[in-house]
């Protein structure tokens, strides 16, 4: 688990530009209705953003993680997972909706066809008029979103590359990631891991990274020494020279990929 309800991403310097935001629902490739939340710059620098949760969905923190980036110019837009199972109205499910138990059958029902129909559908909102007219589209994930980021380097989505934090690269409940499919993925790759997460050791990461090498993917591996799981969170203050380096290299990869 990442984020609680009140959790809140660390903030980057001044904003660039003014932003507003505003939640909307989204129709799927395949029918199926989601929530998802819009930030846009008023002065845009062209380039979208798809954001991906944690495994609790879409939820205050990424409603401020949209925000933020489209005050340095970026669009950006959030979604959540569970339509198919929790319905829409991500905001009104309560606190109790994120305990593991009331989670895991949501987190079961996910299948690779949905959530594919889902990042396909945001990748054409943020192309389109109404998500920005971004000529470039990357993707920002977070813990389960940050495995999910790592496979959207795969070309069918044609993104300009991927950034995960603290995604799990390697086999994870029986189920091979990102590190197995490395082959199969194409768009570069900035990937940024606590040393000290215990979820997700320094061997599992030093394994995504040769198998990136291997197929010829170009990336970029940080490891925070002492940085636990979901270190870039404001309130983890000891914290704050990795947040700010992290938010660095998240911005320069945007602006550059």
């Amino acid at each position: 688990m990442c984020y609680d309800a009140d959790a809140v991403p660390p903030i980057y310097g001044e904003p660039v530009t003014g932003a507003s935001g505003a939640p909307l629902i989204l129709t799927s490739t395949d029918g199926a209705r989601f929530d998802a939340y819009l930030a846009r710059p008023d002065e845009a620098a062209g380039t979208g953003v798809l954001v991906l949760p944690d495994n609790r969905g879409l939820s205050g923190f990424y409603e401020h993680l949209t925000l933020r980036l489209a005050e340095q110019g970026h669009a950006a837009l959030a979604i959540d997972y569970f339509g198919r199972t929790a319905g829409t109205g991500s905001r009104d499910r309560g606190p109790d909706f994120g305990q593991l138990d009331n989670l895991m059958p949501h987190l079961a029902a996910l299948t690779r066809d949905g959530l594919y129909a889902d990042f396909d559908t945001a990748i054409d909102h943020l192309r389109g008029a109404d998500g920005g007219d971004c000529r470039t589209v990357l993707s920002l994930g977070f813990c389960l979103g940050g495995r999910f980021a790592f496979q959207t380097a795969a070309p069918r989505f044609g993104l300009a590359g991927v950034t995960g934090l603290y995604g799990a690269p390697g086999i994870l409940n029986g189920a091979p990631g990102p590190t197995q499919f490395a082959a199969e993925l194409a768009a570069p790759i900035l990937g940024l891991f606590g040393g000290a997460d215990e979820g997700i050791p320094a061997s599992a990461v030093d394994a995504f990274d040769q198998a990136l090498t291997a197929a010829g993917v170009r990336h970029d591996i940080v490891m925070y020494p002492g940085a636990p799981h979901g270190f870039f969170e404001m309130e983890m203050r000891e914290f704050a020279g990795a947040q700010a380096d992290a938010w660095k290299r998240i911005l320069a990869f945007v602006r550059t990929t």
